[in-house]
């Protein structure tokens, strides 16, 4: 008796199944998304927020290549040139070179005054929110992870804090720390903690209560690398945002207690610095002396911010747009 034979059409589509060769059928397979991956393609849908991007990163790389692409350093008082001050742009000075944006009152030229201008700027800045970051989180965290007393304690001192304005607080701190960069970061630090702290410690508060928490603790874990290697990870996408903000804030700060003369020392100008010298000859027509590095100065700030507004609302699906 002989075996029964598959139909006709089941024996043709196994021999295509057969035939169809491995890589094909695994290239139909779609890839698999990561986070970082999914958040970098939302990121890239937004043209506003990739220019700014884009922008930022030249920006760092000008203040980055600041000693190799300058024509001069102004921070070299024995390169300066009087009898060049003030000069329009385009003016060919007696070193031989053009100066594109004009010069100050000093005889820097100004393109690479805005150059190295921005690239304090950006250190600052960044210095000052990364120590602010650090030490702002940590005392959040702990007093969301701690609570009782010592929740209350750090916690009415940051209100205290919130409660001034944070350039009251930098002015004052600047004028008794004295100029220097060290000082003036110092000054931004203890002005701006605050406000990672404030929501350091909501993001903790609300992490306590969760399960893996209370699994970690009844484990021979100590409180202390629950908090700081468990809870606090888990708090950084709001500390991102606020980070993005803050340091644009430090850029801000930076340059009106520079405008002020309580920033950096005058021989190291700042764009803050670069916009007070030149705001006394703006009604004599030199306008170049304040208007270009104040172009330069908003450009940064603005970009900070654009890149910032898009990190947040990626990050918060209530304010996507």
């Amino acid at each position: 008796m002989s075996a029964a034979r598959p139909p006709e059409g089941a024996q043709h589509r196994s021999s295509q199944s057969e035939g169809t060769p491995v890589s094909a059928a695994t290239s139909l397979t779609p890839a698999v998304q990561t986070p970082l991956r999914m958040f970098l393609d939302e990121f890239l849908e937004s043209r506003v927020a990739v220019v700014a991007l884009s922008v930022l990163g030249l920006i760092v790389l000008l203040a980055i290549a600041a000693p190799l692409i300058t024509p001069q350093n102004p921070y070299d008082l024995a390169t300066l040139v009087l009898t060049d001050a003030r000069r329009p742009p385009g003016f060919v000075g007696s070193k031989g070179f053009t100066h594109w944006l004009g010069t100050d009152a000093q005889g820097r030229d100004l393109l690479s005054a805005i150059i190295y201008g921005l690239r304090i700027s950006l250190q600052v800045g960044l210095m000052a929110g990364a120590i602010a970051f650090t030490l702002g989180a940590s005392l959040g965290t702990l007093a969301g992870f701690i609570g009782g007393r010592t929740e209350a304690l750090i916690m009415r001192i940051i209100d205290l804090q919130l409660s001034f304005p944070a350039i009251l607080l930098a002015l004052v701190l600047a004028a008794m720390l004295g100029q220097g960069k060290w000082q003036l970061i110092a000054a931004l630090v203890t002005a701006q903690y605050a406000y990672f702290a404030r929501t350091a410690h909501g993001a903790a508060t609300a992490e306590r209560s969760k399960d893996y928490v209370e699994a970690a603790l009844s484990t021979p874990l100590s409180a202390a690398r629950v908090a700081f290697r468990h809870v606090l990870p888990n708090c950084l996408p709001p500390l991102i945002v606020v980070a993005t903000v803050q340091v644009a804030n430090s850029i801000a700060l930076e340059a009106t207690l520079s405008f002020l003369g309580l920033g950096l020392p005058v021989s190291e100008p700042s764009l803050g610095m670069l916009i007070s010298n030149g705001f006394q000859y703006m009604l004599s027509g030199r306008y170049w002396i304040s208007i270009y590095p104040g172009l330069a100065l908003i450009v940064l700030i603005v970009v900070i911010n654009l890149v910032g507004d898009q990190i947040r609302d990626q990050m918060n699906p209530r304010l996507k747009r």
